[in-house]
């Protein structure tokens, strides 16, 4: 096993990573650029080394610094959590090289599915389902490519062969508007991947994003862990994941996971993976990727069948057979993911930068929080600015969504503006609730508008908040619990159910605020940072000296 395991990654991954390698005896080995050398992973880390600059360029891209940091230190290993260098086939390639393990699948492996062409062909002489769709050659007259499209139908997609997360991808629903969405395409192709090629593909009409996690190792072992059903996104960006799909019948399941495992196979996949399907309404799923690393919603996973993917991860880059089989595996209960972002759904999702003056997660049975921050800390312009993921888990799926309104109403983050409010939007809508869902439901039900125009009406409260919590506070003669007094006076109305409610978060984070004696008050506009002094809360990492920075 592992002696020390050099984590190339920062935010809430980094964090996560750490917590179970403590628990294996692993010592964690942390990297920070200059934004983040005070950061929360830097912190819990056993030790930790500068990568210089900013920018992610400038710091977590740097390959080469890193295997120089893990060869100089006795690194055994390198976890790269997820985005950064995780699916980068030449880094782990350059981690083999040195002899230093990449804990993930094999080059050949993150190379196969990089190129999404190739992983299309690769999946459909496996026998696994794919979308219809065509290939478009750097020669091809625009009259070869229309005869394609013809072939595989409007509407279509125009997509980027080396990359996703939506970049280089066109829709195309008349065949008149096929140049200029094809020339756009490759444009944003080459700029965003150095890569222009492009390819057509059948486009499924209100199609769900359903994906399964998948495990292999060096014995031929290879399982998935079930399904996760992440169709709520925003510019292709997953925001709300859960498991089990509402949409998933024990039968679909079983075809579903089986060619996921087949997937898995057809590429001789290690580690950990997750095999990404479009499930149409009319039941038929279609491939659509494979992420080769783990993923962000992995919780959930996690939550339903009592398993830490990380865990399993390390052991199996260790040379370890996998430590569950197929059909030792189980779900129990319904687990939900939100991800909590400082932005601004109101302006666009414009991000929202400052201190956390405030930073109170929920807590409770069932309620995990993977954060990336703790108050005090400074939310930058360098990097996503994802703040903290929550997860929680109930018994079925009216528990959980019942247990996750009720956790992001006690969510509280004051210094930046946050999608919070916008969450809570998205699955207390009926349809989300009846688990109507797709992947253009943001748009459908208009959630963001409705956010905008809360926020309108929301105006003059917020100053009249603002107004209240920068007035002289005498603790001793606050009630014991003014958070929720000052909930239940907003609302007005008596014996209410706060999860049903839309109370105005100003009207909560103000109580929030004045919790604790000697405060200082909130003087700018909301949403935009203020200081709030230090004896509210005590970080207890500022105080640990169990670390160093190399």
């Amino acid at each position: 096993m592992f002696r020390r395991i050099l984590i190339a990654n920062r935010g809430e991954i980094a964090v996560r990573i750490t917590r179970t390698l403590r628990e294996m005896g692993i010592r964690a080995a942390a990297v920070y650029s200059e934004p983040d050398a005070g950061a929360l992973h830097v912190r819990e880390a056993d030790e930790a080394y500068p990568l210089g600059g900013a920018t992610s360029a400038e710091s977590y891209l740097r390959g080469e610094k890193l295997l120089e940091i893990a060869r100089t230190h006795g690194a055994d290993a390198i976890h790269p959590g997820y985005g950064f260098l995780s699916e980068n086939a030449a880094f782990a390639q350059a981690c083999a090289d040195a002899r230093i393990t990449f804990i993930g699948p094999a080059p050949a492996a993150i190379r196969a599915m990089g190129d999404k062409v190739l992983a299309k062909e690769t999946m459909r002489r496996a026998g696994v389902p794919v979308v219809p769709g065509a290939e478009c050659h750097d020669g091809d007259t625009l009259e070869t490519v229309a005869g394609r499209a013809a072939e595989v139908g409007f509407p279509l997609l125009v997509k980027a062969a080396a990359g996703g997360g939506g970049k280089g991808m066109r829709l195309v629903r008349d065949p008149a508007e096929l140049p200029a969405m094809l020339e756009a395409a490759r444009r944003e192709a080459q700029k965003a991947f150095g890569d222009g090629r492009v390819f057509l593909e059948k486009y499924i009409d209100r199609p769900r994003h359903v994906e399964f996690q998948i495990f292999g190792d060096a014995h031929g072992g290879a399982v998935h862990l079930f399904e996760r059903e992440c169709s709520i996104q925003r510019r292709h960006q997953k925001i709300i994941e859960e498991t089990p799909s509402p949409a998933v019948t024990p039968h679909l399941r079983e075809r579903m996971g089986s060619a996921a495992v087949q997937a898995a196979r057809a590429i001789g996949y290690q580690n950990a993976g997750t095999v990404e399907f479009i499930l149409a309404p009319s039941g038929e799923f279609y491939f659509l990727e494979v992420n080769t690393r783990l993923q962000v919603e992995h919780p959930v996973t996690e939550m339903t069948v009592l398993k830490d993917l990380v865990r399993a991860q390390v052991q199996v880059a260790a040379g370890q057979p996998l430590p569950f089989r197929q059909d030792d595996l189980r779900q129990h209960g319904h687990a939900i993911e939100c991800r909590i972002y400082a932005e601004d759904p109101a302006r666009g999702f414009m991000p929202s930068v400052g201190r956390l003056e405030r930073f109170i997660p929920p807590a409770g049975p069932g309620v995990r929080v993977d954060a990336g921050f703790v108050e005090g800390d400074e939310v930058s312009t360098y990097y996503d600015p994802m703040l903290a993921k929550l997860i929680v888990w109930g018994e079925d799926r009216a528990a959980a969504l019942a247990r996750m309104r009720a956790a992001l109403r006690r969510f509280v983050i004051l210094g930046v503006t946050t999608n919070v409010e916008f969450l809570h939007d998205c699955i207390s809508h009926p349809a989300f609730q009846r688990g109507e869902i797709d992947t253009h439901f943001l748009q459908t039900h208009n959630i963001a508008g409705q956010v905008r125009d809360t926020a309108a009406q929301l105006g003059g409260t917020a100053g009249q908040v603002r107004d209240t919590a920068a007035q002289p506070h005498d603790s001793a003669a606050q009630p014991r619990d003014s958070a929720a007094l000052s909930r239940d006076s907003a609302a007005h109305p008596r014996d209410i159910d706060p999860c049903e409610t839309r109370i105005p978060d100003e009207v909560y984070l103000a109580a929030a605020l004045t919790r604790g004696a000697g405060a200082s008050r909130p003087s700018g506009p909301a949403g935009q940072a203020s200081h709030v002094g230090a004896d509210i809360q005590t970080d207890p990492w500022r105080s640990l000296s169990g670390w160093r920075v190399g």
